[in-house]
């Protein structure tokens, strides 16, 4: 046991990555628009570029397993971890002559290549992660894994802000070329962590299960329905947080170097939910079920705040939010961990955010809309666990089929970009999270009722 401890640690460095460049693509996305005069639509480009890499990469490996078998039955799980790391590499490079040549397209082309190496670990990592242990606690390791995800996404932003603009709050004008300096320094990373990773003792896990033909798993109505929760879940995650400092700057008149403390706090928020969520792993008894609960989101809320303070970032928007995490930290413990009552709780609790965020004015809209990154904390793998339950000899396709629908990442935030650009209005365009979180909600009663008919509920197995 001690030895998949020592394993799953090597391997959720993986997941610090994931998270640290998702965010961070934010900070981006202020940057690429100043620099080469983007619309809010053109601006979004960078998220169809990242996300649609992970649909096309997933598209890929599912073609080739069923022409030609499971890839990483033949290469095993470790080596092609390793080998999503070296694509990510040869991404992040790219920056270089990109910056150089002053070209948006290259750089979003080295988003691309960036996103197929991401859409390769998660194939990889997510069953690793389950293999480790028993299977009947993978979510659990999941979620823990999660949990260290939204460390990487609450301290992106500000270390690449940092590397970019010199400080959080300077007043500088940024030139493109400084994009290279953080990308060459991630991409070196990648590949330390490859060898890291080459010369850990991770087991060299292979698939055991047989190559399926056809598409049966599409004939389980809980996984359509958990493609388009996917499909709308990353995209709802990102385009809040992918509009936020046209918002900010709308709402009060927030330059994008200074609002990359909010885009922190909004990934904090993640992190608060996932870090709550990921107690379980740890099997505490009924005494410190509920005090851990409470005391795990207030820690991660408190790392938060801590980085920002190192970074020299304002805190009163932290502390002004304090009643948010309040309020998310009740809804965690009454939803109790059981999947389908926490989809449809939090898909209204999020839709009402939004409501209140479309009906407020300055700062406090922002924090209503900021507010949604609590209550999409942990719907991944809630959305995962309804989805896949049932599918026996399906769940492999069905787990590829489910990562295909990251595409949502790239399709919506441009759809939000282009209402903000078409009603001239940033504020308003945020009625797309709005229907994303009712569709959410709706996912969580409709699965559920899915799944009693074929004599499955986790809300009861869940507890």
């Amino acid at each position: 046991m001690a030895s998949n401890n020592k394993a799953l640690s090597t391997l959720i460095t993986v997941f610090f990555f994931w998270g640290f460049v998702a965010a961070s693509n934010t900070v981006l996305i202020g940057i690429f628009k100043e620099n080469f005069n983007l619309s809010q639509f053109e601006s979004q480009l960078v998220d169809l570029a990242f996300y649609g890499a992970y649909f096309i990469g997933s598209l890929i490996y599912f073609i080739l397993s069923k022409t030609s078998g499971d890839p990483l039955n033949k290469i095993g799980y470790k080596r092609g971890l390793i080998l999503g790391l070296v694509i990510s590499a040869l991404g992040s490079f790219c920056f270089i002559p990109a910056a150089k040549l002053g070209s948006y397209p290259l750089m979003l082309g080295g988003l691309f290549v960036v996103g197929l190496g991401f859409a390769l670990q998660q194939i990889v990592a997510n069953p690793f992660v389950i293999a480790l242990g028993e299977a009947k606690t993978g979510s659990h390791r999941i979620n823990l894994a999660g949990a260290i995800n939204s460390l990487g996404t609450t301290i992106g932003p500000l270390l690449i802000s940092y590397a970019i603009f010199g400080a959080i709050t300077a007043s500088v004008d940024v030139s493109i070329s400084k994009v290279q300096i953080p990308y060459t320094i991630l991409a070196v990373a990648f590949l330390l962590v490859g060898l890291f990773i080459y010369r850990s003792n991770l087991p060299e896990v292979k698939s055991e299960t047989d190559t399926t033909k056809g598409l049966g798993a599409l004939s389980y109505p809980q996984l359509i329905w958990g493609m388009v929760g996917i499909f709308v879940y990353v995209g709802t995650e990102v385009t809040i947080q992918s509009n936020l400092p046209a918002l900010c700057k709308e709402l009060s008149g927030l330059e994008t170097k200074d609002s990359v403390h909010l885009i922190s706090l909004y990934w904090g928020c993640l992190m608060v939910g996932r870090w709550a969520g990921s107690v379980q792993v740890f099997k505490p008894s009924a005494k410190w079920k509920y005090p851990l609960f409470i005391a795990a989101p207030f820690l991660a809320y408190a790392l938060v705040v801590i980085v920002n303070l190192i970074k020299g970032s304002p805190i009163d928007d932290f502390l002004s939010f304090l009643p948010f995490i309040m309020g998310a930290i009740l809804m965690f413990i009454a939803t109790n961990n059981k999947p389908a009552r926490t989809m449809f709780v939090f898909g209204l609790l999020g839709a009402a955010c939004m409501t209140a965020g479309l009906i407020a004015s300055g700062m406090m809209a922002a924090y209503f809309f900021i507010a949604g990154g609590l209550f999409c904390s942990v719907l991944w793998p809630c959305i995962f666990s309804l989805s896949l339950a049932g599918l026996g000899k399906y769940t492999t396709q069905g787990s590829s089929l489910l990562i295909m629908m990251i595409l949502g990442g790239a399709i919506i935030p441009p759809i939000q970009g282009a209402i903000a650009d078409n009603l001239d209005h940033i504020q308003a365009s945020y009625m797309v999270p709005l229907i994303g979180f009712l569709i959410l909600a709706l996912y969580g009663s409709f699965v559920q009722k899915a799944l009693v008919k074929q004599g499955i509920d986790y809300d009861q197995e869940i507890k």
